[in-house]
Parts: structure tokens; sequence; C-alpha cells
């Protein structure tokens, strides 16, 4: 099967877009069409084998439309329209059609009904003996309001004989029925005024609809227009998206700095990307770091920091530092094309709730012309004149709207799917969004959606006065060795500490039990509760306490000696996200169940659980068992969501009702989800069924007003009322009634631009040290020799000379950040300055060593 998505032009309602679908859909090979009037566009999922993109452009064609195949999506495709394009044209041809219609309008409503409000008109307008002036004069001004709106009439009667009448076809009936009035009285008055009958001509005059014609048409129009211009507001999330992409890039080739297209990018060009600039493209930074602002694709408004090795994104900013990067992905495959890509195509499809419109609307229009003319004959039956009984025919015409009923679902999925894009959450489709407000259930994954997804360090306790980082310059300098992930993560935390690691000789790993190596001409061994000497007591005692309480909190206890002596513990785990207890009790006070599924041992779930207050957990579930716990659950009833990050999660985002990727995932989990979470926050699943929720009732609200005015309306017009009240419907107030509807049902739609995610505030956990501002932390009440802590820091400015370039600038940054103590670095090339922020114990002696020994001289520091 092959999709394929086609632009389609003359469509003006409902009617239209369901003629389409189904002249569409009666093809061979064609198994599922989704037509957009928004956007004037179709997906078509069809057989290439069967059918081709020829023969489903014949079949548009011949019901009526025009069509094209839409290749790209609107990035690098120069030839792609999209929604914005296409509304931003509508608008500006509706405005013009506005002007001269209001030209003309204005004049000939004074010339009709000013003498009724005692305005004052020329003498040659009024008397029967100056009727024809007075009726001629209004045909005249209603010419141009006809023809700059003719195409209310090509396509209303086109389709009318076509058999597939629409809006259009409704508009020019009861319009050029009025128009048609106008011109036989004016040969009624003629005739009249030829045989002296004063009193039929003047009778004539006065029934002339010119201006209900004309009316009809403006307001109409000026429906159009406030239409379009709510229908571009719409599209502003794509438009922004695309807005975002980059024009241009610093490539470096044999040293030499050249400004080139975006576009020209090719994978594996080394590019510079400096303080201010867009990243151009993804990639991988080789040098340098950054602090990049990735709101506009992530909705996370503090900047990350970026180093070397780290993946980037195109139309990221980088706010400070300077970096250079190899770009990886370009063109349509970067992270900003696949996302207007998933937009575009969310936007474009349909959700199930349309259906009921699409149904409705196949018969609507036929249905409302048998009306009018069915109202209309009645009254002549029952002894009223031809022009009332034309009168309410009229007003059945314009009245009725099958555009509200048509607006009424892809408005409010096109904004809903901006806000959600705004915010770092991606809806593939309009039916996830659908499926995502049912949910009544949510199945959390642990590693990665929960927690952070990898072991970092939490705790250090060490035994008698010494200092943690001896503690930890020892346990890094064993564990550096031993490529474990627990030890990894003692590394990572010296080096973030910029601890200097000790020569390891004799280094030897025990299985189950730990590792060991000589020191500075010292035994030190790293490793498990074996490591303890049974026989000791005391300080050994009261470190076995805490850490049995560390490890009921579900972290992973490692002891370290140096010949034979207790040097302390470190507790690594991989650590609860600081919004997951927050989301949890968002879920829950939306009245979801939300349940874990690990396949962590029970202990680690139980620890999670605590902390998060997770209700119920499913531990040691292996990755293949995922997918069946899923099945289970949505067999017993339950509509599931399931949140993930990982491949083995592929299988389980694909059975629930609704799969979420969180913080963007693997290629492949995003590839089985319905729902992208750019952003590695798990309260963005509450924004994200809140979202959809808010999307699904004004869905409801649209098409409940949709119906509710057609059907409250059109018996009005019809004359229902009239028996009883002598209540009647002008056909002026009936077509500015119209307008009115189909610009309510896309204002209605707009109100979800105003939606806000909830704000996510870390919650306290439970059973995990939590960092105050001064970095001092606790763990399950047990007082602490030591803690993990980050020391104070203070801001320097250096003064450099002889900095001339951008490779000077990177020297001195990497000379800098070599210092043992400063945490981050920005040299301003054109200012001759470095910024610093460092420990108090760095030295002003050892920075300007760092330069000097770097070949660059410093003038000052403050």
């Amino acid at each position: 099967m092959e999709k394929e998505r086609f632009d389609i032009t003359g469509m003006t309602c409902s009617a239209c877009s369901s003629r389409v679908d189904r002249a569409v859909a009666a093809l061979d090979g064609v198994k599922e069409v989704s037509v957009n009037l928004l956007k004037n566009s179709m997906n078509v999922s069809f057989d290439p084998a069967i059918t081709s993109e020829k023969a489903i452009i014949a079949a548009v064609e011949k019901a009526g439309y025009g069509a094209t195949a839409h290749h790209g999506n609107g990035i690098s495709s120069s030839g792609g329209r999209t929604a914005a394009d296409t509304a931003d044209r509508e608008k500006k041809a509706m405005a013009t059609r506005l002007a001269v219609s209001i030209l003309f309008t204005i004049p000939l409503f004074y010339i009709s009904m000013g003498h009724m409000a005692g305005l004052p008109l020329p003498g040659f307008f009024l008397g029967s003996e100056n009727a024809l002036v007075f009726a001629f004069t209004q045909f005249l001004l209603t010419i141009p309001v006809i023809a700059v709106n003719a195409a209310y009439f090509t396509k209303g009667f086109r389709t009318l004989f076509s058999g597939a009448p629409n809006m259009d076809s409704l508009i020019a009936i009861g319009s050029g029925a009025a128009i048609v009035s106008g011109i036989i009285a004016i040969y009624r008055i003629g005739l009249a005024l030829g045989h002296g009958d004063m009193a039929s001509a003047y009778h004539a005059a006065m029934n002339l609809y010119f201006e209900s014609a004309v009316m009809i048409l403006t307001l109409i129009t000026l429906g159009r227009y406030f239409e379009a211009r709510a229908k571009g507001k719409t599209s502003e999330a794509i438009s922004r998206l695309m807005a975002l992409a980059p024009k241009t890039a610093t490539r470096i080739r044999d040293g030499i700095e050249t400004t080139i297209p975006a576009e020209d990018v090719v994978a594996g060009d080394i590019l510079v990307v400096k303080a201010g600039e867009s990243v151009p493209v993804d990639g991988v930074i080789t040098e340098g770091y950054g602090y990049l602002d990735e709101s506009a694709l992530t909705g996370e408004s503090v900047p990350a920091e970026k180093t070397a090795g780290d993946n980037v994104s195109g139309a990221t900013v980088n706010r400070s530092g300077h970096f250079l990067m190899r770009a990886t992905r370009v063109g349509d495959e970067t992270t900003l094309a696949r996302i207007v890509k998933l937009v575009d195509e969310a936007t474009s499809s349909k959700a199930p709730i349309a259906r009921l419109a699409d149904r409705v609307s196949g018969v609507f229009v036929p249905a409302v012309i048998a009306i009018a003319i069915a109202a209309t004959v009645v009254w002549l039956l029952l002894g009223y004149g031809a022009d009332f009984a034309l009168s309410i025919g009229i007003s059945v015409l314009v009245i009725s709207c099958p555009c509200a009923l048509g607006l009424a679902t892809p408005t409010a999925i096109m904004v809903g799917t901006g806000r959600g894009a705004a915010s770092g959450i991606l809806f593939k489709s309009a039916e996830a969004i659908e499926n995502v407000q049912a949910v009544d259930t949510v199945v959390l994954d642990k590693t990665g959606t929960i927690t952070e997804g990898k072991p970092v360090v939490t705790d250090i306790i060490v035994t008698g006065a010494r200092d943690d980082s001896e503690l930890l310059g020892i346990a890094a300098s064993l564990e550096k060795l031993s490529e474990h992930p627990l030890g990894k993560a003692i590394v990572e935390e010296a080096n973030r500490r910029r601890l200097s690691l000790s020569g390891v000789t004799g280094f030897t790993q025990t299985p189950g039990e730990g590792i060991g190596g000589i020191i500075d001409g010292k035994t030190c061994r790293a490793g498990n509760h074996r490591l303890l000497d049974p026989s000791q007591t005391g300080a050994v005692d009261d470190i076995r306490q805490m850490a049995r309480s560390l490890a009921d909190d579900g972290k992973t206890v490692l002891y370290f000696i140096r010949e034979n002596t207790l040097l302390g513990m470190i507790a690594v785990a991989d650590r609860i996200k600081p919004t997951s207890r927050q989301a949890v009790a968002g879920l829950e006070a939306m009245g979801l169940d939300v349940i874990m599924l690990t396949g962590d041992n029970a202990r680690t779930a139980a620890a999670v659980q605590r902390q998060t207050g997770i209700r119920r957990v499913l531990a040691e579930v292996l990755p293949q068992d995922k997918e069946r716990e899923i099945r289970s659950l949505e067999e017993s009833g339950k509509k599931t969501v399931m949140v993930g990050d990982g491949i083995n999660d592929a299988p389980a985002l694909a059975r629930a009702r609704v799969g979420m990727a969180i913080g963007a995932g693997t290629d492949i989990a995003i590839e089985s989800a319905d729902v992208v979470l750019m952003k590695n926050d798990l309260t963005d699943v509450v924004t994200a069924i809140r979202l959809g929720r808010a999307v699904m009732r004004t869905i409801r609200q649209n098409l409940f007003w949709a119906f509710i005015y057609n059907i409250i309306g059109i018996p009005v017009a019809a004359g229902v009322l009239y028996s009883l009240d002598g209540l009647m419907l002008n056909p002026m107030i009936a077509a500015a009634a119209m307008s009115f509807s189909s610009v309510s049902v896309v204002a209605n739609a707009l109100r979800l631009r105003f939606f806000r995610p909830a704000p996510a505030s870390p919650v306290p956990v439970s059973g995990q040290p939590q960092t105050d501002l001064a970095g001092h932390s606790s763990a399950a009440g047990i007082p602490l020799t030591q803690t993990i802590e980050r020391k104070p820091s203070m801001k320097k400015t250096l003064q450099i000379q002889g900095m001339n370039c951008n490779h000077c600038s990177s020297a001195v940054e990497k000379a800098l950040k070599a210092v043992p103590g400063v945490t981050a670095v920005t040299v301003d090339l054109a200012g001759k300055s470095a910024t610093l922020e460092a420990g108090t114990a760095v030295t002003d002696e050892s920075l300007t060593a760092a330069v000097t020994d770097a070949g660059f001289q410093v003038t000052g520091i403050r």
C-alpha cells in the first residue's frame, strides 16, 4: 500500500469534501480516503498495482473538482503548498471581493431602503412615474457585485447540474432567484407604465429583491473572509515551525569558513555554530560547547548544555558558547522536518467522530433544496403571494450551513495539534487525539520513563573524618578500569567534580565480589557486601544499617576498602525524575489508573512505587511479555495508554489504545507510538491527555452548535413560526446568520490556542536524596557523614590579548576548562575576554598560567 497526499481545489463546504471522498473511495484498490476541507487536501492509501495517481486525480476531476499530487513536507520542497499559503491566498481574494461588494451594496441598500427610514433621496428616484429609474439603477449596482462573486454561481450551478449540490449551490439558487425576481419586476414596471397602471408599477418597484440578492452575496463573502482569516490562524503552528528552518550554515573546509545555504549542507560536513546562531541541521558536537535553546522543538524553556559527543538538532539556538559539529541528518531527515511532517499528517487526517458530519453532509444540501421548494409550494398553496413564498424559499436556502458541519472537526484538530507541537507533544493523527481523551488506564515503563534512565551517584558515605573527595577519587580510579555501568556513574561524578584520578597497577576482578588494584602502593578493593569482614563491628555495623536503608530505596551500594580498612560506601541508582511524582498525582487526579510495568526486580520496583505513589506495579516482566500485559488489560475492558522509550517497549506501544514515546525515545519506539513526547518529562503525558480532552470537547461543541443551528434555523426560515406569532425571517438576516455560524465554529476552535500545559514543579520523592539550593542532601532520615554537594562557585572575567580567530578562542576555552575546579567558560572573541565559573579554590595564578601556556597573554582579571 502507498499513501499519497493530494491538493484539492474547488471545495467550499462539507458536501464538497463528501463528494470527493465518495468519488475516490469508489475506485478499486483504494483502501482509505481522508479529505480535509480546512486544508483543501486529501490523503489516500491505495494499492499501486490496482490504481494510480492519475486515476485518483481523474476521479476527483470527474466529481467537479481539481487535484494535484503533493510531494515533499513543505520545508525542502519548493512546490509544496501549505495550509497557511492556501488560507492566505483565500483571505486576500475574499478581501478584494468583500471590498467591491461593500462599495456597491451600500448605495444600493440606501436607494432601496432609504425612503422607508425617512432618508432623503433625489427626486428622480421618487414617485410611481420614476419607478423604472428606481429599479434599473438598483439593477446596475447589482451587476458588479454579481460579477465579483461569480464563483458562487459558476461552482454552485456546476455542482448542482452534476448531481452533487454544495453550499455554493444554495447561495446561487437563493441569490439567483432574487435577481431573476428583480429582473421580472423591471419588465412588470415597464409594462405597467406603458399601460398607465401606476399602482402596479409602484407595487412592482417595492418588491425588487435586488437588495436581498446583493446583501446575501455580501454577507456570505464577509463570513468567508472572517473564515479565511481564522483558517490562517489555525495553521500558524506549522507556519512557525517551517519558519524556524535556518537559511544558512557556516561550513569549515581546509580551515576556511564559508557561509552556504542550509539546504547545501551534506552529511559529514563540519559546521561552526557561534553564540546567537541557530543550528542549521542535526548533528554531533565534535569540539567546544554551547547552551542550546530547544524550546522551539521541545517546549523546554531552560537552555540545555551541550558538549563534545552530544547530539544537537537543527533550528535550536545556541544562546552562549561556540562549537564545531558534524552534520548527520540533513534536508527532510532533520528533527524539524520530521516534526513538521508529523504535524502536517495529523492535521490532514480525520478523526472517527468526523464521520457523523460526513454522513449528514452527503444528503444535507439536496435535503435543504427539497425543503426550500416544498416550503415555497406550501405557502403558495395556502394562498400567500409569490413574493412571500419566494422570500421563504430564499431564506431556507441561505440560512442552512453545511460549512459549519465541515469545519467543526478539522479546525479543532488543527489548532489542538499546533498547540501540542508548541509544547513538544506530537500527535501522529486525529484518531490519536480522539483515542487519548477516552483512555482510563496509563501504563508506565520504569527505566527512562519514570526514572532518568542511567545510574548516577546518589550518596557518598565515608567513615572517620576523611573527605568524600578522597573516597570518590580512589573509587573512580578503580572503576575507570572496570567499564561496569555502576562504575561509569562513579567516574562521571568524579569528572563532574574535576577530581584527578590516580594510576592503578595490578588490577584484578573477582566475579560476584568486586575489583581491586594498587594505588600509591596500597591495596584497594571495591565491590559488594562480601568485601566486609564479618568480625568487624562499630562503624561497619552503622554502615550496614545505612546500606540496608539505601537498598530499600532501590539503590545499589558499593563498598571501598584500603589495606583492610573500610573507607566508606557509594550508593548508585537510576534516580526518579523530579516531576514523576507530580505526573502520577496529576494522572490520578484526572481519574486514571496508573500502572508501572518493569522488568526490574520486585525490590527496586517497590522502592520506585513508594517514591512516586503509583498504586499498582507489575515487576519482573520480560520485554516480550509487556505486549501480553497490555493485551490482557485491553481484553479486560481497559482503554490503555502505554508510555515507554525503548526498543523493548515498541510491541506494547503498538498494542495499547494509545502509545506514547517519551523523550523522543528510539526510532522504533517513535514509529510504534501514536504520540511522541519530545521532552523527557512525564508531566507531558498529563498535558497530552488534557489537550486531547480539550480538543474533543471543542469538536463536540462545534458539532452540537452546527446541528442545532440548522435544526432550528431551517424550520424558522421555512415559516413554521409565522402562523403562530407572525415571525418571518428576512433573507438578509438568514444570510447573516449563516455566515455567523461558520465563523463561530472556527472561533470556538481557536480558543484552543489559549490552552496551556500544567506547570511542571518538582515534587520531593520519598526515599530519594533531594538537593536543596545549597546542594545538601539526606537519605531516608539517616544523617550522612558526607554527601554529594556542589561546591560554592565564583565568576571571573579575564582580559586576554592575542586572540584573532575562532580557533584562538577555542584554544583559550579549552585551556581554561582544563583547570581543575573550572565548571563553565564563555569566550568573547570581539571583546578579547573570557568569563568563567569556578570553585573558590581556583586561583588567578592557575588561570593565568593556563592561558599563557596556550600561547596568549592575560592583561587583567576581575
